[in-house]
């Protein structure tokens, strides 16, 4: 995607709806997760991608639980009861302003 921009203000939206169909996701899965869903269109940088974990963990969105993998430390997410509700509410108002959107770039040019 050219527009990172884009990306970017949907991302808590791709965050919520990618860990409200798992148990816990850690940040390189979700990366590669946007990859494989978009056939490499979207492509999540550490620089973006940690910053919204770490507002949406603060915000109590995401509980994170850590484990030792391959003598690594590796930090899992998962939707708390409140990062249900609010996937839930992000979604509805992602799909709602996609639809007006294409109602808006799919509209014939009047000419005055």
């Amino acid at each position: 995607m050219k527009d990172s921009k884009l990306l970017k203000g949907t991302l808590q939206t791709i965050i919520l709806k990618l860990l409200s169909g798992t148990d816990r996701m850690y940040g390189y899965e979700i990366t590669q997760q946007v990859k494989q869903l978009t056939e490499g269109e979207f492509v999540l940088t550490e620089g973006a991608l940690y910053p919204a974990l770490h507002k949406l963990e603060a915000e109590g969105l995401l509980a994170t639980e850590s484990e030792i993998v391959d003598g690594r430390a590796r930090k899992y997410y998962s939707l708390t009861a409140k990062g249900k509700e609010e996937q839930v509410a992000k979604v509805q108002d992602a799909l709602t302003f996609v639809e007006k959107l294409q109602l808006i770039l799919n509209a014939k040019p009047s000419i005055s």
